[in-house]
């Protein structure tokens, strides 16, 4: 008889261009994954392929810095790939058209669950994390808050 190692859980946060929410909804469920002494694998990714390469926004490393006290400097954007929805068992989007685009390129095949991030948040459901890039530090402000409080969640129920 085989008895196989458990697996961590692998999450992976998806936003349009990769450089604001979804690093920083990484960088946080990585924190609280840490704080909870859970081993998972996580990541992010855009579906969009403007900033293949880019290091998140400079706002947003300063939100992460600021207010979360981690570093999220060394990031690099990349897009979603078909191999994602096979390599992951949570795909998690930070918005509504994010999750259809998912949906859409999902394969049939796919072990990966699907949700939005707010989905994990009680109260919030069905909700979209705020796209903070053509705004201020508020704004930047307000999406930190946003992904942390539901990646707290979500490192509860992995």
């Amino acid at each position: 008889m085989e008895f196989n190692e458990p697996r961590a859980p692998s999450v992976l946060m998806v936003c349009l261009g990769n450089i604001c929410r979804s690093p920083l909804a990484e960088a946080a469920l990585r924190h609280h994954a840490a704080k909870r002494g859970l081993d998972i694998v996580v990541d992010s990714a855009g579906t969009g392929d403007w900033h293949i390469g880019h290091s998140p926004d400079p706002r947003a490393q300063d939100v992460a810095l600021r207010l979360g006290g981690i570093n999220i400097a060394s990031l690099q954007a990349r897009q979603v790939s078909p191999e994602d929805f096979h390599r992951y068992d949570h795909i998690v989007a930070m918005d509504a058209a994010n999750l259809r685009h998912l949906t859409a390129t999902m394969p049939a095949d796919s072990r990966a669950k699907l949700s939005l991030l707010l989905d994990h948040l009680p109260g919030s459901a069905g909700e979209s994390v705020a796209d903070p890039y053509y705004g201020d530090a508020d704004d930047f402000e307000a999406c930190w808050r946003q992904v942390d409080a539901a990646s707290a969640k979500l490192a509860e129920t992995l």
